[in-house]
């Protein structure tokens, strides 16, 4: 995924901002985590690609 495309994506639930987690960078980022600022929704990236399917999301854990 470039970078740049984070600035067009949106949480597929509540439309919301997603704030970047980078694990794996090369030219592009490999891995890492998309967390919405809105709802607390947490997408994965793996291979380059978002996945932003809401049934894989994951939710945040509010301590």
């Amino acid at each position: 995924m470039k970078l740049e495309t984070l600035e067009i994506l949106r949480c597929p639930v509540c439309k919301g901002e997603l704030n970047l987690e980078i694990i794996e960078k090369r030219d592009e980022i490999i891995k890492g985590t998309l967390t919405c600022i809105k709802c607390g929704r947490v997408y994965g990236i793996e291979d380059g690609i978002p996945m932003l399917l809401p049934e894989l999301a994951g939710m945040k854990k509010n301590d």
